[in-house]
């Protein structure tokens, strides 16, 4: 065994679990993420030299390189443990192109979990970096370069200047606005429901929907027609035609892949997609655990696959039995397949032992880690426990012409439902005999319109963007994040998403001359291509050459001929106080500020203030509000500013420090709940 080995990892968080499970003989160093990219000032990418990339040391990353050659010259043997898959495989290049370590050797270990086992047996058996994901990776990267730097130039000259547009960006922003504009165009029609109240002699009470006539599906479409009905239903004898139950089964839901975890943790924990990739990073990279050390408690996060290992499925069965019992114990493990394009590269999301469970590890985890591994852990357990029972009945009765029908749905046996909601919202319908009569009470008429087709949330844009095969796992919390960052979408009151006028007029101009970059079939065929280079079948220059080719033809034209685009200012519904000409809404490079239209006549600026709902924690008079410093960085003041002057770059929380009465704000990227003055964390739980 080297005396002297260097790992070499993204995160400190990493390195720090990785060091504790290796020991001494090793030396465990961060990257801190990507070392290498393209430049951000140029396109960096040479088309006329076949597309040859001009990679450079990321900005402040010099020290970083520096220490990390001085490791490497000291060092026997050099392993490189970025994240196993195609943006890791690329770290883990780039890292071997600077450190000159040969990338055919092997010095490359992949770890689909973090726990002692499998960094030791990783550790073991190093294999060489594998190009064709970095061929992958490098393609993906250059094809969004050559989009970006080639449209976001274009929009500037012809739409506005500081907008932007991206080869995936701009297909999920095309994705909203035709939804907004189906919903714009959908116009609803009224119908109306009647419900028939009805007892039976012994006291069973029953819902009856009024369904058919004459044996036809029944549609009531006005007030005059429902009441027709209702007087024609009066009087008529409800005689039951039939009533049957059938017990079924329901199969548990599968454990997560990526995307899904994503839509589970914005819809019941209230999550967006980036916020439940840093928190599911953090559970991956490793946490403390008392009597445990440093331990990873999921496996990795960045998956389109369903597959479990063997030993975990073996292990979660040996725990279902002695927690829940052999009734909750399938007499097979339950085995899923994932719909559709698969890399099939990595596991499902699950906890790397099912023995620690949410309770006994929750002291060890931020609040936000907690509730996700709870939501990981009780998904995968309930992944393999038996069917649920559940009996569907449903009752038809008729009165003269008409038909009328209840169903509904009772429990039998909980199964999977012990651990994940079953979610069942039908009412259990009492048993009848056919040919009894049932006593008519009250009609209950209620009328209705059609609904248009719903807004896509984030979680719903991740599904739909899955679907169609446009991005992958990796991709799928920043195409969101960036419609977000760019103001191109922006959230209604009930959290779903709104295109912007900004995304609106971006995505017409992009639609109307670039058709076929912002093609879901397209851009899905593009991801296919990806694929296919990284399984080492087709070459990542072809699939540039093939793209630029068609893409470059068009660009010039667009250029040559497009006209260019007016964006109208928002009106705010104010006089301006100074010349008394109207308030628009206008955007800087900070973001958007309200400014009189009579500029430049009339130079009369105001900020835009975003309340986050809590008050002022120094004078409790003002709210807090949302504001931009002069490099753009957000912060947090005082609406009442500069009579009250509290800042704070971390958000306040509205609450109090239980130990020094101190304001409570969220620190970092994960969000912790942590006293401004005396930096107690960990409070959420004692605020609560």
């Amino acid at each position: 065994m080297p005396s002297n080995t260097l790992v070499i990892v993204e995160s400190p968080a990493k390195a720090r679990t990785l060091k504790k499970i290796l020991g001494q003989r090793y030396v465990v160093k961060a990257s801190m993420g990507h070392v290498r990219d393209l430049p951000k000032s140029r396109m960096g990418v040479d088309i006329d030299e076949d597309f040859k990339p001009e990679y450079i040391l990321v900005r402040g990353k010099g020290k970083i390189v520096k220490e990390l050659r001085e490791a490497s010259s000291k060092a026997d043997r050099m392993l490189i443990a970025s994240d196993p898959d195609r943006e890791g495989e690329a770290i883990a290049w780039h890292l071997a192109e600077l450190l000159n370590i040969d990338s055919d050797a092997p010095c490359r270990i992949r770890m689909y979990e973090i726990t002692a086992k499998e960094v030791k047996e990783a550790v073991k058996n190093p294999q060489a970096i594998d190009m064709d994901k970095v061929y992958a990776q490098q393609a993906r990267r250059l094809l969004d370069r050559l989009v970006g730097y080639s449209l976001s130039p274009l929009l500037w000259s012809k739409v506005r200047s500081g907008l932007s547009a991206g080869r995936v960006q701009s297909v999920a922003l095309r994705l909203i606005c035709e939804r907004e504009a189906e919903i714009e165009a959908f116009r609803p029609e009224e119908y109306w429901l009647l419900d028939v109240e009805a007892t039976s002699d012994d006291g069973r009470s029953y819902l009856l929907r009024l369904e058919k006539k004459d044996g036809k599906a029944l549609v009531v479409k006005s007030e005059s027609e429902a009441e027709a009905i209702e007087k024609s239903l009066k009087g008529l004898a409800l005689v039951v035609r039939s009533f049957t139950s059938k017990e079924g089964k329901r199969s548990p839901l599968p454990p997560f892949k990526t995307s899904t975890l994503q839509q589970e943790a914005a819809r019941r924990l209230g999550f967006s997609p980036q916020r439940t990739m840093r928190v599911a990073q953090s559970l991956y990279e490793g946490v403390d655990i008392k009597g445990r050390g440093p331990l990873g408690l999921i496996t990795y996060m960045r998956t389109d696959s369903l597959r479990v290992a063997a030993e975990a499925i073996e292990s979660v069965r040996s725990y279902i039995g002695a927690a829940f019992g052999d009734k909750y114990l399938p007499q097979k493990p339950h085995y899923y397949v994932s719909k559709g394009r698969t890399q099939d590269a990595h596991e499902a999301v699950r906890p790397t032992d099912v023995a620690l469970t949410p309770g006994s590890v929750k002291e060890d985890l931020t609040r936000d880690q907690f509730r996700l591994y709870d939501l990981i852990w009780r998904r995968f357990v309930a992944s393999q426990m038996a069917p649920s029972s559940i009996a569907r009945s449903s009752i038809v009765v008729e009165a003269g012409p008409y038909s009328l029908k209840q169903s509904g749905a009772t429990l039998l046996f909980e199964g999977w439902g012990a651990l994940w909601p079953l979610d069942l919202k039908e009412d259990e319908v009492p048993p009848a005999k056919e040919g009894e009569l049932l006593r008519q009470g009250d009609v209950h008429k209620e009328q209705r319109f059609t609904k248009p087709p719903a807004r896509y949330s984030d979680s719903s844009l991740v599904k739909v963007l899955e679907e169609k095969g446009i991005g992958r796992p990796s991709t799928y919390a920043v195409i969101v994040q960036t419609l977000y960052d760019r103001d191109y979408v922006a959230k209604s009151d009930d959290k779903k998403l709104i295109p912007t006028e900004l995304g609106r007029v971006v995505n017409d101009f992009l639609v109307r001359h670039f058709p076929d970059v912002v093609d879901v079939s397209f851009t899905a065929q593009m991801e296919e291509q990806l694929d296919q280079v990284e399984g080492g079948n087709v070459e990542w220059l072809k699939v540039i050459k093939d793209f630029w080719n068609r893409f470059s033809k068009v660009l010039s034209e667009v250029k040559r001929a497009a006209e260019s685009v007016s964006l109208p200012d928002r009106a705010v519904g104010e006089a301006c106080p100074q010349c008394g000409a109207p308030l628009v809404v206008k955007r800087g490079r900070y973001g958007e500020f309200v400014a009189c239209s009579a500029y430049p006549k009339c130079t009369y600026t105001r900020p835009i203030l975003q309340e986050i709902g809590v008050s002022c924690p120094v004078c409790g008079d003002g709210k807090v509000v949302r504001r931009k410093s002069k490099k753009g960085r957000t912060f947090y003041g005082c609406s009442r500013y500069p009579d009250c002057k509290f800042t704070s770059w971390d958000p306040p929380t509205g609450e109090r420090c239980p130990a020094c009465g101190g304001y409570v704000v969220l620190k970092g990227r994960s969000k912790t709940p942590t006293c401004s003055s005396c930096g107690h964390k960990g409070l959420a739980d004692e605020i609560a």
